[in-house]
């Protein structure tokens, strides 16, 4: 690659943070990879703009974004006196620029069924190590701070905790992009008041008020977005016709698909069969091989394929019916047996058409990597301690709510 190129194309216009410098060579030719690339190909929030028309920018943003806010962290924690050796500084970029690297196409709804055992985390790290043979072993400190293995745990943390670039990144861009302001966060803020402390991240005193508000938005923007009904049923809908694919596919039933898409559905995925070309085959997959086949799949003439696939990309989704409490076995039986009156159903293919479960939204978890706020003494406490506002102690709790998806007819 020319070096001259690389350099004078080292600054991207993004619509939340405005000019984003690429800070090295490597990160460059990293984001220039077709592993990263694709990317461009994966969108952030799946489904959402079944219920978001604005909610179409993709992992490729994201993952930029995220090297941002990673840059002012390292530049706000140097300027505090805390050491980080250049070496660190660019390792910490690689890992949060490649953070989501391993994410499918519709990322959990494909993750449930094309893999067991595999994680988009597993598939990220394996990404990362194939670059790093790629690169000749300059990713293997990224790699080690990725996994948590590197002495200094606070970089491990600016990637991967309670209060990482990762989620200041994409709750202030899934707000913008869905025009739920009230998801806003003020991430140059909260990355104003970071510090560390023993090895770990911490958050300044007067940092606490930005702390509750980014907790409060995490929150809403779950119920409002994320947990929203219709993009649930929409998610639930892609795996139930992922499921009946795949289910075919394996009994030798040839559908109509894209060649990498056909490979997925062929085979069952594991730990232990997950080899390099699999990985090669998977860095082609991306959102348009899913919608290509799906649209395809409305002429397919299995009835269950073509059914869900018609009311999932004309947008007729089942209705869906939220509640506190989980649902008796009593109503379960009667929903069933009325969709089974009314379309003839078996019992086989009525689990396509009525499925049920929950949902959980915990805005913060005060028992694993907790956010502590440093006081001028040096003392330190948990966030839910330290915060005089009430809610924040009750946004610590999970809240559980139960979902049945059936036909609307």
């Amino acid at each position: 690659m020319n070096e001259k190129k690389t350099h004078k194309l080292k600054i991207l216009n993004d619509p939340i943070y405005g000019f984003i410098t690429i800070p090295n060579i490597l990160i460059y030719n990293l984001i220039e990879h077709p592993y990263f690339q694709r990317l461009r190909r994966i969108s952030q929030m799946g489904l959402s703009y079944l219920v978001y028309p604005g909610a179409h920018h993709t992992r490729f943003h994201h993952a930029i974004g995220s090297v941002h806010l990673m840059q002012k962290a390292v530049r706000i924690l140097k300027f505090k006196g805390v050491q980080i050796s250049e070496e660190e500084a660019a390792a910490v970029y690689i890992a949060i620029l490649l953070h989501d690297i391993g994410h499918g196409p519709f990322s959990h709804a494909l993750e449930g069924q094309f893999f067991k055992g595999i994680s988009h985390e597993n598939i990220s790290l394996l990404f990362m190590e194939a670059l790093n043979n790629k690169f000749k072993g300059q990713l293997s400190l990224a790699i080690e701070i990725f996994k948590g293995n590197y002495h200094r745990k606070f970089l491990h943390q600016l990637i991967s905790s309670q209060l990482d670039m990762d989620r200041l990144d994409y709750l202030k861009r899934d707000s913008f992009y869905t025009g739920v302001a009230e998801g806003t966060i003020n991430s140059e803020r909260l990355i104003k008041m970071l510090d560390v402390n023993n090895d770990n991240l911490v958050v300044e005193e007067k940092g606490i008020y930005s702390v509750e508000s980014f907790i409060v938005s995490r929150r809403i923007m779950y119920w409002q977005v994320y947990l929203h009904k219709t993009a649930l049923v929409a998610e639930k809908l892609l795996e139930k016709i992922l499921k009946r694919a795949k289910e075919l596919s394996l009994l030798g039933i040839e559908l109509p698909a894209t060649k990498t898409l056909s490979i997925f559905l062929k085979q069952v995925i594991n730990e232990d069969n997950f080899t390099a070309e699999n990985l090669k085959t998977f860095s082609k997959l991306d959102d348009y091989d899913i919608l290509t086949a799906i649209k395809e799949w409305i002429s397919f003439d299995d009835k269950i394929l073509s059914t869900l696939s018609k009311s999932l990309i004309n947008r007729n989704l089942p209705k869906v019916v939220l509640q506190n409490e989980p649902f008796t076995d009593s109503q379960l039986l009667a929903i069933k047996q009325k969709v089974k009156e009314k379309f003839h159903y078996s019992d086989a293919e009525l689990d396509y058409f009525v499925f049920h479960g929950e949902i959980c939204n915990q805005a913060y978890d005060s028992t694993k990597n907790n956010i502590q706020i440093i006081y001028k003494n040096g003392s330190l406490k948990d966030v839910t301690e330290a915060s005089d506002h009430l809610n924040i102690q009750a946004l610590s709790n999970p809240v559980y709510k139960y979902y049945i998806c059936y036909p609307k007819k």
